[in-house]
């Protein structure tokens, strides 16, 4: 279990930081896409922000624990099992919120689509942080 909790913590600062870097990214490279999230069908409230900030945990803890369950499933080498831990969580978890989201919000497909490309890198930087930590 400690090793659990250790990989999912390590993956959490290392998705901290890409989930930083990447809204920065979003807003100096992709400015028509940041706009879009000025509309009303995101929550602005600033007393939710540290939401923000603890997502990356939840989800790494939570995928540390499914890589603990899952691990001996994954064959090849540390770039092939944390691709294919990647594309797991990303088609199993992600693929069908994401379908409900643009089914149900006024989202644009290109948000959505930015959103999937980023639970694929997340899923993908857990795994290969998992396969080092907690092989």
């Amino acid at each position: 279990m400690k090793k659990v909790i250790i990989a999912g913590l390590v993956a959490g600062a290392l998705l901290l930081l890409l989930s930083v870097l990447g809204l920065y990214a979003t807003i100096w490279f992709f400015p028509g896409l940041a706009m879009q999230y000025f509309d009303p069908a995101f929550n602005t409230d600033a007393g939710r922000i540290m939401l923000y900030y603890v997502h990356p945990f939840v989800i790494s803890l939570a995928l540390s624990w499914f890589w603990s369950r899952f691990k001996g499933m994954l064959t090849g080498s540390f770039i092939t099992r944390g691709i294919e831990f990647g594309l797991i969580y990303t088609l199993i978890a992600t693929l069908p919120v994401m379908l409900l989201i643009y089914s149900a919000m006024s989202v644009s497909f290109a948000i959505v689509a930015t959103w999937f490309v980023f639970a694929l890198v997340q899923g993908t930087i857990a795994g290969f942080v998992f396969e080092k930590v907690n092989p």
